[in-house]
């Protein structure tokens, strides 16, 4: 069996067991709060991070890694080099991943294969494509077979979430078309989800958190077929009783391969903020 390397930048958060497996390896992105630069790595803390956002004047930012620090990733023995990224429309990480190949490519004589997933999600959506690599990779399927499979399952893939605040998700601009919500005052929580393309659209809103999370669970079952076969993700930003509440709100409804549930790490949780819960299947 080849040796293989998946490559996930920083927005796709690792549950522990994969941080330890020595074939998963994440490149940061960085992020800035009003001039405080934070690498999104082993490093990042997460309490810390939210008190300077929220006491932050101006929009935290987040940049995505230069194509030498992808390049440095995809050096080592893997012959087979499988990269996700953040959505292209969300982020230029896409564009940076596939130009570090190339620029690979052109300086190495190896016969490394390489190939740069576009997620077309974000966070836990990028893990779960990473899961589904390293599954095929160890049914002994070809690096052809693997990328055709996978992208595939990406576009059967649908993520969803719900946060306190647009906010910071407004003032990124990754609002696009979307009115920004003046409804904090009622309590007004936007369902949001990912579009084919990789963009952010409005599912609808509910009162209160517990309703936009059931409502988001109501979504999420709308599109998702043959739960059995599937496995689903949630990350919270600082809200395990929230990730909870999801989780047995989808488990009295159908029983999936698997459920995975991790915090977000620096990027999530810049644009999901505390509170913020992220589904993904």
């Amino acid at each position: 069996m080849s040796q293989y390397k998946i490559v996930i930048d920083s927005c796709g958060e690792l549950p522990e067991d994969l941080k330890a497996d020595g074939h998963f390896c994440t490149v940061p992105l960085l992020l800035d709060v009003d001039g405080y630069q934070i690498t999104d790595d082993e490093t990042f803390n997460q309490r810390d991070f939210l008190q300077r956002v929220k006491a932050c004047i101006h929009s935290p930012k987040s940049s995505c890694p230069s194509p030498e620090r992808y390049m440095r990733a995809y050096e080592g023995e893997a012959e087979h080099v499988y990269v996700v990224t953040l959505s292209g429309k969300l982020s230029g990480s896409y564009n940076s991943a596939v130009l570090a190949a190339d620029l690979y490519h052109e300086e190495h004589e190896d016969s490394k294969q390489i190939h740069v997933f576009n997620s077309k999600s974000a966070s836990i959506g990028e893990t779960l494509i990473g899961l589904k690599i390293q599954e095929l990779e160890e049914s002994g399927a070809s690096f052809e077979e693997i990328v055709t499979e996978v992208e595939s399952y990406i576009s059967s893939m649908n993520t969803f979430f719900v946060i306190e605040t647009l906010e910071t998700l407004r003032k990124a601009g990754r609002l696009s078309g979307l009115k920004a919500f003046v409804a904090n005052t009622l309590n007004i929580k936007p369902v949001m989800g990912s579009t084919k393309e990789g963009t952010i659209q409005q599912l609808g809103q509910a009162r209160g958190m517990k309703k936009a999370l059931s409502k988001m669970v109501e979504d999420m079952f709308k599109v998702t077929k043959n739960c059995e076969n599937r496995v689903l993700a949630i990350s919270h930003c600082n809200c395990p009783e929230r990730a909870q509440f999801v989780k047995d709100t989808i488990e009295k409804v159908a029983k999936f391969k698997k459920i995975v549930i991790v915090n977000t790490a620096g990027v999530s949780s810049m644009y999901a903020n505390e509170g913020g819960v992220i589904l993904s299947v």
